[in-house]
């Protein structure tokens, strides 16, 4: 049961895919301003589970970059870059990130699955069955 809450989040990134209501259109890119939760799930080596949550925006502009906002003094971390798209891919490099050491906050940072229909951005990144990095956002401008 305790996988399925990592399993979840990729199934339902696999099923949006095959359920694209705008007919054979493909959907827009990612771009403007997004509001709503992040999440990071954690499985301990004792099989408990810990889960933190903030509320971010973040900007898309392309061409430009993007950049995190809100919550960001606990959780997430405020950071800005570049990003790139292949498909139902989406790569972030962020610019703030250290090189060397282990970051206290995350940062938004590294290939993630995401599905976007213009409104709802929802993003995905997993790290073996340990670690799930979850953004919930809605477009707000």
């Amino acid at each position: 049961m305790k996988r399925l809450i990592y399993v979840l989040p990729l199934l339902l990134l696999l099923a949006a895919g095959c359920f694209n209501d705008q007919g054979s259109m493909p959907a827009p890119d990612p771009s403007g301003t997004f509001s709503g939760e992040f999440r990071r799930i954690h499985r301990n080596t004792d099989q408990t589970i810990d889960t933190v949550k903030a509320n971010i925006k973040v900007i898309i502009e392309p061409g430009k970059g993007y950049h995190v906002l809100g919550d960001t003094t606990t959780v997430h971390a405020g950071s800005k870059g570049h990003y790139g798209i292949n498909g139902n891919a989406i790569l972030f490099v962020d610019s703030t990130l250290a090189k060397t050491g282990t970051p206290i906050k995350t940062h938004l940072n590294g290939e993630y699955l995401f599905i976007y229909n213009g409104s709802i951005f929802q993003m995905v990144r997993t790290s073996g069955d340990t670690l799930s990095l979850q953004y919930d956002l809605k477009k707000t401008n």
